[in-house]
């Protein structure tokens, strides 16, 4: 690997050990709390395929499967595929190489996201993030 790479690798580790530590101690839930805007909510009110990620993060990391399913269950399901793709990307990356999903699991992961998006919009929707 070269040196751009490990930086690379070790810059966006470092992204991510931050993002979920401040996870750990800052709560989602809290309206008070400073938290990234949903540009997708900002712009037209739906929810996105993604929103209630980082509360899905702080519940998981607090133990609580419950409030995660109710927070974002489409990610919850679907973070054993995302790690496993971000795995093998930086396997791929370390390897000096480059990789690519497979076409039928991205068309199918999006389209499933976009099934999601419709669904938790619906009126009447019962999983609704769950207050601490």
């Amino acid at each position: 690997m070269t040196i751009g790479g490990w930086r690379r690798l070790i810059l966006g580790a470092s992204v991510c050990v931050l993002g979920v530590g401040y996870l750990a101690v800052a709560d989602p839930h809290d309206p008070d709390v400073l938290m990234p805007i949903c540009p997708t909510k900002l712009v037209t009110g739906f929810d996105c395929p993604a929103c209630g990620g980082l509360r899905l993060v702080h519940d998981l990391l607090h133990g609580q499967l419950r409030a995660a399913a109710h927070d974002n269950l489409f990610m919850l399901l679907c973070s054993p595929v995302l790690v496993y793709l971000i795995w093998r990307q930086a396997r791929a990356i370390g390897r000096g190489e480059h990789t690519r999903v497979p076409g039928s699991l991205a068309y199918g992961l999006a389209g499933a996201a976009l099934v999601w998006t419709v669904v938790r919009n619906l009126p009447g929707w019962p999983l609704t993030p769950i207050s601490t």
